[in-house]
């Protein structure tokens, strides 16, 4: 472990050396950003999730410029050209962008046109021009004239091309450049010619500029997306004139005809090779910028989606809506198992309203239906008013869910060996009531792409974004907990220490043996060893197992410290566990050693107080507002919704009308707003305004301001 690394990270972080020195260690020896934040915070002080995540790729940013920094060294080595002076220097940069600057002189280069003039021996003559002294530059010329040098002018251009090329490597030039496009770069787009038409959606980055530190990271991704696809044409840059200015002062050190030339060259180096070069970088690093707020933004909205509350073990009716091919009906047991299967048609053209009415009634009944779920899609409102008509003899929760992703699992390999022998449209319905049952169980099978809560994710980097999604994944299956009895292997692979392989063993261990009574008997499932056992076993839960502790997130390790607590208390884990008087009694100081502080004596006695508790809030009934298509909908109505994304810009609300209305960030409060999560939360119910309705652009504008 370098120790260097450790400084810089600990410095970066604002947390001790030993933090970040116990963090990576566990990193290293295989444990899990899950189980290191709940099992082991005496060695990290504490951390959460965020902070280890950012040790463990701040670490890996340093392995990279190390790396980085060796090849360099190396290739300069190999040259011949590496002094003391210079290794030092490279030893001494910090960041890849200094690294590559001062590798910039000695990289292998392509021909170019300085190279061409150094072939034909012009490089005396440009290292003359760089002194300034000479004053008749142009009888020196005349000594460089040869058969590839025909005149004077000749052998000034290439003398020019050469001090061009060493003033693009120059590392002073390069970063007061650097400086001069973060404090004053102006980003434009423009149409390409004749793309107005096909590009119709840009049509607002036509014609248009402004300060690039200043343009928020979705317009950033908007503009890059046109040039992606051939309608814009996109440019970064200071004001021309300040930059050539800027370099002048740099180079030039006289007033004579050598600096005149040097003139020349800096117009030529800034426009041929520095501004491309520093264009490009900062294209790079604001798209990166950009990415990281939009998979910011993503991974915020997939975190609450998949910890959305969840109806529990509960018989659930769902129905996938439409209108010619019919409503798609699916009745589960509490656990989500198919129970039957069939189609009606309530809508048009059918309109086979009473015998449709009849079959749900007679469904709700047969197979004892506690709540009904109603896919978001086409139909998703007549059916709802279809439903909320029909009169049970037992009281039936009727829930909207939302759809997205639900056709991506129907196609999905997963619902194929789910349900063979059904078609898509049954496994869309299954996935839609098992959503209501449980969000989370469910949505893990479905790639987080699919679900349809970010901004831009195909504009981004897919491996930061896969890389993030899947933490995000990670974090909430282990959150929860799974019970282990009843779990899909699709949600046993995100808890910590299995994966694929051991999740189907897992399974099919099950299978043979029937439900686990104890934790410890994980360990007779093929492959399941010492270590990935204490990674997993504090997230999966037994009910009713033969150790009440097994139903809940205090770690097997630490059972002994339970079993003494009572044993000093002379009672049982299940009296302790009921009884908060014996809890008080409990003094956790006579229970700390060398691996065990209060940390984890805090955790082990909230964990008791609350056994097994599911950390999501409770579900809740929603209705919409009397409006069914976007034509219904008026400035000045006051209508109830649901935020369906959040994006950096704002929050999209489903009002009932098929079609998503935005309420601005600047629509949300009477102050400014930075982030609009300080206001709303996926799937909130809120209140909003309609301000504006654009029937033809199908837009609907909205305020939470009224």
């Amino acid at each position: 472990m370098n120790s260097k690394h450790i400084k810089i990270i600990s410095s970066e972080l604002a947390i001790s050396e030993k933090q970040v020195y116990n963090t990576l260690t566990l990193l290293d020896d295989g444990s899990t950003i899950p189980f290191i934040s709940r099992y082991r915070k005496e060695m990290t002080g504490g951390l959460d999730e965020i902070k280890i995540i950012q040790v463990q790729e701040l670490n890996k940013k340093l392995i990279e410029i190390d790396k980085r920094r060796e090849t360099i060294i190396n290739t300069i080595e190999e040259q011949g050209k590496l002094t003391p002076e210079l290794k030092e220097k490279i030893e001494k940069a910090t960041t890849l962008t200094e690294l590559e600057d001062i590798y910039l002189p000695y990289k292998p280069k392509k021909k170019t046109k300085g190279s061409i003039a150094r072939e034909k021996g012009l490089e005396p003559l440009a290292q003359i021009i760089l002194k300034q002294e000479e004053k008749n530059i142009f009888i020196i010329a005349e000594k460089f004239l040869n058969e590839k040098v025909e005149n004077i002018e000749a052998a000034m251009q290439g003398a020019r091309d050469i001090i061009a090329e060493i003033i693009n490597e120059n590392e002073i030039v390069r970063k007061q450049l650097r400086y001069l496009f973060e404090r004053e770069a102006v980003i434009t787009s423009k149409v390409v010619k004749a793309k107005e038409e096909e590009g119709v959606k840009y049509k607002d980055y036509f014609k248009y500029s402004e300060p690039l530190k200043k343009c928020p990271s979705h317009r950033y991704l908007a503009i890059l997306r046109g040039e992606n696809e051939n309608i814009l044409k996109v440019k970064i840059s200071p004001d021309e004139e300040k930059a050539i200015d800027l370099i002048k002062k740099i180079v030039i050190k006289s007033n004579n005809e050598c600096s005149k030339q040097i003139e020349i060259a800096v117009k030529d180096s800034y426009k041929r090779l520095l501004e491309p070069s520093i264009e490009n970088e900062f294209k790079t690093q604001y798209k990166e910028k950009a990415d990281d707020e939009a998979i910011k933004v993503f991974a915020e909205n997939l975190r609450q989606l998949l910890l959305a509350p969840p109806l529990g073990q509960k018989r659930v009716l769902a129905i996938d809506p439409g209108y010619r091919t019919g409503c798609k009906i699916v009745c589960l047991d509490e656990l989500g198992n198919l129970l039957h299967n069939e189609t009606i048609y309530p809508h048009p053209p059918q309109n086979e309203k009473a015998k449709s009415a009849n079959k749900i009634t007679s469904l709700v009944e047969s197979y004892n239906i506690d709540a009904i779920a109603i896919g978001n899609g086409t139909a998703s409102r007549e059916t709802e008013q279809f439903i909320k008509l029909l009169r049970f003899t037992n009281p039936v929760q009727v829930f909207v869910v939302s759809e997205s992703g639900a056709s991506v699992y129907s196609a999905s390999e997963t619902a194929r060996e789910e349900f063979p022998e059904y078609d898509v449209t049954v496994r869309g319905a299954i996935s839609i009531g098992r959503r209501l049952i449980d969000p989370l169980a469910e949505l893990v099978k479905i790639d987080p792409k699919s679900i349809g809560v970010g901004q831009y994710q195909h504009d981004v980097d897919q491996k930061k974004l896969k890389e993030s999604l899947d933490r995000v994944v990670v974090s909430c299956v282990n959150l929860v907990g799974v019970n282990l009895n009843t779990a899909s292997k699709h949600i046993l692979s995100y808890i910590s220490g299995l994966g694929p392989q051991l999740a189907n063993n897992i399974i099919e261990y099950r299978n043979a043996n029937g439900p686990f009574k104890s934790r410890y008997d994980l360990l007779k499932v093929k492959r399941m060893g010492d270590k990935a056992f204490e990674q997993c076993a504090g997230f999966l839960r037994i009910r009713e197992g033969l150790n009440p502790l097994d139903n809940t997130s205090v770690h097997p390790e630490s059972y002994h410290i339970v079993e003494k607590m009572s044993g000093d208390l002379g009672c049982s884990i299940n009296e302790l566990i009921k009884q908060n008087e014996l809890r008080t009694k409990i003094d956790l100081k006579k229970y700390i050693n060398e691996k065990i502080g209060l940390p984890t004596l805090q955790d082990i006695m909230n964990e008791l107080a609350k056994p097994g508790l599911d950390p999501r809030s409770t579900i809740k009934i929603f209705e919409f507002g009397d409006v069914y298509t976007i034509e219904d909908v008026k400035p000045g109505m006051i209508l109830p919704g649901i935020v369906t994304n959040i994006t950096n810009f704002g929050a999209f609300v489903d009002i009932g009308v098929k079609q998503d209305g935005l309420v601005h960030i600047s629509k949300m409060a009477n102050k400014f707003i930075k982030d609009p999560n300080e206001i709303v939360k996926l799937h909130q119910h809120i209140k909003v305004k309609v301000i504006e309705v654009d029937i033809e652009r199908k837009r609907i504008n909205l305020s939470l301001i009224f």
